[in-house]
């Protein structure tokens, strides 16, 4: 179907423009009015958007409401059929450590986890925390990490009630089940760090930029007033982050960009609590560490292994002088993470575009026999679970893959032997069979072969006649897993293709894979994805009429990309939360988190060159009178990593200069942020209505919305 004109007239954002001269170049911007003088207040108080900021938005929402009407009965009959594939009582396998052992689970119809314990020796379970009461009466909630103290008597637990990623930091007495009266502001979202003896809190609190930077101490019991200072970052362009050596030994502060890491321990046998230095920063050198007996595990790219290898250091002498290799630079492997047991050594690595886990002992040294798990399907995701005793010999793992659903798996550290301990249950059931994925390539135009993921009914045929979602991201090295998402079932199974291209900008093929999509080769990452389309229709896999494009937050800035580049390829494009105003806000570094983000685009204050390079593919900046596909934005109001104007000014320039008649649409959540809503049935709302317009869009979004028709 095509979308018809709503009742009520597209809004026109108003025009004041405001211009300035950068490396010579004139700048100008109609819209920059969007962004509130007050933004940081708005993030804390969103009752404080200014008025005609607010009408305009509210305008957006009510025009995209009315221009999606059509399809309100198949986001409806798409959200039931989503949460039907959903267990509501679903619980995590709890993962042992000492007397208990620590779950979520969730009760019917909750929309909330609850943090439960369970006693190892029958005892029953404890509900340490839970979501749902927590979240009344409130527009969003949304609970951070948790930690529990070593002696198990304290919960550690944070949430942000705001949508704008300031957790407010408690600790629960779990033998009284209330919370002590301190209250850790703006911090970073985890549990915390305990001290050995469970009396003394480590953790990070945010600056007025929104940068995770100050690692403090808190007694319990005293006045947050009174924290002590342990680390303050003064880079600017580093965060900070806190968390634990699996051995319980060591505090391990770290400090990165997305090219640099630094390491601090702090001994907590040690009597002298100062953080020790591990090796100063080197531009361009990573490096991550743990502990395992009298040596650290130290996981790097230094020295040239731009795959990454393993090495080891004394406790007493950890410098990078000290570093000795364990695992050496294999090119091609990607070493992804170490897992360090009292017993064990982990990694888990990807190799040929596959993720695969290798273990050994860990007094085995460099000769030591690497045990490989694989898996046979052609595309999978498999990830580290929660781990918590150091003394293990089991080590829990996560799998899953397009047709296989979520598998929480024990392996034997010493037989290898595999214990699946949960499968994730599709109450409205589900059968493999029914589906088949694809790891296909795709040629981009230097020649790289591009893999792409793709998820069919088993009965599909090539023909060229299906439509398709194409979801991507490349940015950052984040790879996207090919793991079971029961919400794509639901185009599946109305005859669309479902397909994910692993393109430049993530590491699918390694380190490598990730360096030839960022900066100055950013381009390659917009061209890899409209190589994927294009493959998938000259495979005849898909038609080629009725592709639908979605990517979110730098996934979105692909999306605007593409637009501008290829309008004419895709029937529609789906942005959330969209980095899409690059230039303006890669030339302000006053904003949350400009300065850690200039070694992934660079730098266009100080570099010309990156501001030309940055300016000719931004999607705000490049958009031009063309014949633009239909397209869907979603904002958050209180989103502090794609903040709420950047989509607005899109849309509203989008609107100003397209010479077609395709919808261009943008819904923002007025009550979240990055993430939109955060109960797990009012996510459902914001995934039907995303899938009912790329349905429509195709062709497919007729009638009910029934799978039948």
């Amino acid at each position: 179907m095509a979308f018809s004109p709503p009742e009520i007239d597209a809004p026109v954002a108003e025009k004041r423009p405001t211009q300035r001269i950068i490396h010579g170049q004139t700048l100008r911007d109609d819209y920059a009015w969007l962004r509130a003088d007050n933004w940081q207040q708005v993030m804390r108080e969103p009752d404080t958007l200014p008025e005609d900021i607010r009408a305009y938005l509210d305008a957006e929402n009510s025009y995209a409401s009315a221009a999606l009407a059509p399809v309100a009965q198949l986001k409806e009959t798409l959200k039931l059929e989503m949460r039907g594939r959903i267990k509501e009582d679903d619980s995590s396998v709890p993962a042992p450590d000492g007397p208990y052992a620590y779950g979520t689970r969730y009760r019917e119809g909750g929309q909330h986890p609850m943090i439960v314990r369970q006693d190892r020796n029958g005892g029953g379970e404890l509900v340490l925390l839970d979501g749902d009461e927590l979240a009344k009466g409130k527009a969003y909630y949304r609970l951070g990490g948790s930690s529990h103290s070593p002696d198990h008597r304290y919960l550690a637990w944070s949430f942000d009630d705001k949508g704008s990623e300031k957790f407010t930091l408690r600790v629960r007495d779990l033998s009284a089940g209330v919370d002590l009266v301190e209250r850790l502001e703006e911090t970073s979202g985890g549990g915390g760090v305990w001290s050995a003896d469970g009396l003394t809190l480590y953790y990070t609190r945010l600056d007025d930029n929104h940068r995770p930077s100050r690692v403090f101490r808190h007694e319990l019991g005293t006045d947050p007033a009174d924290d002590v200072l342990v680390y303050e970052e003064a880079d600017p362009g580093f965060f900070v982050g806190v968390g634990k050596t699996l051995s319980g030994r060591f505090v391990i502060i770290d400090c990165h960009d997305h090219q640099t890491s630094e390491s601090w321990l702090i001994d907590l046998e040690g009597v002298d609590q100062t953080p020790r230095l591990v090796a100063p920063r080197e531009v361009g050198i990573e490096y991550s560490v743990d502990h395992q007996g009298d040596k650290l595990i130290i996981h790097t790219n230094a020295d040239g292994a731009e795959d990454f290898k393993i090495a080891e250091a004394p406790v007493d002498s950890m410098s990078r002088e000290g570093w000795s290799d364990i695992e050496p630079h294999e090119a091609g492997r990607l070493i992804l993470d170490v897992i360090t047991f009292e017993r064990h050594l982990i990694v888990l690595e990807r190799a040929g575009g596959l993720p695969r886990l290798r273990m050994r002992p860990a007094d085995g040294g460099v000769a030591a026999q690497w045990q490989t798990i694989e898996f046979d399907e052609p595309a999978y995701a498999l990830g580290i679970g929660t781990n918590l005793e150091y003394s293990a010999d089991i080590l829990r793992i996560s799998y899953s893959s397009p047709t296989t659903p979520g598998q929480t798996i024990d392996i034997d550290l010493v037989s290898g032997d595999r214990t699946v301990r949960k499968t994730q249950e599709v109450p409205s059931g589900h059968n493999p069979r029914d589906y088949q994925v694809r790891r296909l390539f795709a040629p981009a135009e230097d020649g790289e072969q591009v893999p792409f993921t793709v998820l069919t009914r088993a009965d599909h045929i090539d023909d060229g006649r299906a439509p398709c979602l194409l979801y991507g991201y490349g940015s950052y090295g984040i790879s996207i897993p090919a793991s079971f998402s029961t919400n794509a079932l639901s185009l599946v199974d109305r005859g669309m293709v479902y397909a994910i291209a692993h393109i430049r900008g993530g590491k699918d093929k390694g380190f490598g894979w990730y360096k030839a999509g960022k900066a100055e080769h950013k381009q390659n990452t917009f061209s890899d994805f409209i190589a994927v389309r294009d493959a998938l229709v000259a495979d005849k896999i898909i038609a080629a009429g009725k592709v639908v494009a979605q990517g979110g937050s730098a996934g979105g800035m692909l999306m605007g990309a593409v637009a501008n580049q290829a309008p004419e390829k895709f029937a529609g494009i789906v942005a959330q939360v969209p980095f899409v105003d690059v230039l303006n806000t890669m030339l302000d570094d006053t904003l949350p988190l400009t300065p850690p983000e200039w070694p992934e685009w660079g730098n266009p204050i100080a570099d010309a060159t990156a501001f030309a390079r940055i300016r000719r593919y931004s999607p705000y900046d490049a958009v031009s009178a063309q014949d633009y596909p239909a397209i869907f934005a979603l904002a958050g109001l209180t989103d502090p990593r794609v903040t709420y104007w950047e989509p607005a000014k899109w849309i509203a320039r989008l609107r100003a200069l397209t010479t077609g008649e395709a919808p261009i649409l943008l819904k923002t959540n007025m009550d979240a942020g990055h993430g939109g809503a955060a109960g797990r049935f009012d996510r459902l709302d914001e995934i039907a209505e995303v899938f009912a317009f790329a349905l429509a869009v195709t062709g497919l979004g007729d009638g009910d919305g029934s799978v039948d028709q």
